[in-house]
């Protein structure tokens, strides 16, 4: 059978109840998409922790760069995941050893990989995939004070 993202509904409950994202891919150059993401997302109200092995240790967003999903010692809701359809497994991976699991495994626009969502569904995480974030966000989040 083949996949089907989360329908409009559930993909609202997935962002209206998550309070932590992990940027997986993070930039630390405000002119990439995954930065500038990132900051929507901060500014919207989440705590982003961005992971990119490159800039581990760093600061951006005012967040500490992590190099993996193991080093994230808290509860982690998403994991956005700004990589190549075909590295996205080990993120996967990561992501299922992480504890708590966190419930949503989001793959950003362009990014598709079926084993990568099978491995997650197979450990009761959601997947979204080839959906840009932040346009769901808008599109389906209602803005607060309206």
């Amino acid at each position: 059978m083949p996949f089907e993202n989360p329908d409009n509904q559930r993909r609202r409950e997935m962002l209206e109840q998550a309070k932590v994202i992990a940027v997986v891919g993070c930039s630390d150059n405000s002119e990439r998409t995954s930065y500038m993401i990132a900051q929507a997302l901060q500014n919207a109200g989440y705590r982003i922790i961005p992971v990119n092995p490159v800039i581990a240790g760093q600061t951006v967003l005012g967040e500490k760069v992590r190099a993996s999903l193991l080093e994230i010692t808290e509860p982690v809701d998403i994991v956005d995941v700004f990589r190549r359809s075909e590295v996205v497994m080990p993120v996967a991976e990561d992501a299922v050893q992480m504890n708590p699991r966190p419930k949503v495994l989001w793959m950003q626009e362009g990014v598709v990989n079926e084993a990568a969502c099978a491995l997650a569904s197979e450990h009761g995480i959601e997947v979204v995939m080839d959906r840009c974030i932040k346009v769901d966000h808008a599109l389906l989040v209602p803005k607060k004070g309206k």
